[in-house]
């Protein structure tokens, strides 16, 4: 009984973490630290904890090099994305928009890996482009281009939704040499965009809380990080996708109560469309679920 309760227990807590994980990065920004250096400097504390465990792999990925290749790349995109939005976009706003998850993944699934998709699965999919309709303005979004910031936080979840349609493929490879791929990607990624953007690093002050980016990173960031990819390996994909509503439901009650952000109609229907299309991925897409795992800040 303790097997059953200890994923389930573990996929609680990390999705609350993952809900609330704005708090420490909105903290942290405000402290002096830009966003991409700060995420940045994050990822490369987590991929150092993790280089040892992956090195124990080294001799059995030889073959799967290009695969964790893509991993990084997709990977640390869907991390530089979210964490990104979540430091300087809306909170309850940028969640809802990456919920769009069952659409990227019920695509993925169709023409990518050629899954059989039912009628069901594409009523999800529609609900859940017209809740993404009505957040981003309705009508009055097809007047003018979207927020920069809504494009990120759509892009995290796209990324995300194909990275794990390469961590479906690829079961017979351990998970820490994924996790690693994944904050390798991060830390590469966010230097790149560093360099292409002509941004310097942002040392901040000599004040600057150092300590606290490397505590947030090897507690808060590394638990969440890894107790969701390893918890919704020990569980059905319909569980897994159900307690990670959780996630949303931390960030909307966080947003509102700590720092007052407002729930308008739009946020109502576009966000109740959204999670209306998730519970039917759960229900009728279970066996061949799409993106289940958690994306890694």
């Amino acid at each position: 009984m303790r097997s059953v309760y200890v994923p389930i227990g573990t996929l609680m807590l990390t999705s609350i973490l993952w809900g609330s994980a704005w708090l420490p990065l909105k903290a942290l920004n405000r402290a002096g630290a830009d966003g991409i250096s700060l995420i940045l400097v994050s990822y490369s504390i987590l991929f150092l904890l993790s280089l040892k465990f992956t090195l124990k792999h080294a001799s059995t990925l030889r073959h799967k090099w290009h695969l964790l290749g893509a991993i990084a790349v997709l990977g640390g995109s869907a991390n530089l994305c979210f964490s990104y939005a979540l430091i300087y976009g809306d909170v309850i706003r940028v969640m809802v928009l990456f919920y769009l998850l069952p659409v990227w993944g019920v695509l993925g699934g169709r023409f990518i890996l050629h899954e059989h998709t039912n009628r069901w699965r594409w009523l999800g999919v529609v609900l859940a482009v017209c809740g993404a309709f009505v957040l981003l303005g309705g009508p009055a979004a097809l007047a003018q281009p979207p927020k920069w910031i809504d494009l990120i936080a759509l892009g995290s979840g796209i990324f995300f939704a194909a990275s794990n349609l390469l961590f479906r493929g690829m079961e017979d490879v351990p998970l820490a040499p994924k996790i690693s791929a994944l904050f390798a990607g991060a830390c590469v990624i966010s230097a790149a965009t560093l360099l292409v953007l002509g941004m310097p690093f942002a040392a901040v002050h000599p004040g600057f809380p150092w300590g606290y980016v490397v505590l947030y990173s090897a507690t808060w960031l590394l638990l969440a990080n890894v107790g969701s990819q390893w918890a919704v390996t020990q569980m059905p994909a319909g569980r897994s996708s159900i307690i990670i509503i959780l996630e949303l439901i931390t960030a909307v009650l966080t947003a509102v109560f700590i720092a007052h952000e407002q729930i308008t109609l739009a946020i109502i229907l576009g966000g109740g469309l959204i999670v209306s299309a998730t519970v039917i991925e759960v229900l009728v897409g279970d066996g061949q679920a799409t993106a289940e795992s958690k994306p890694p800040l």
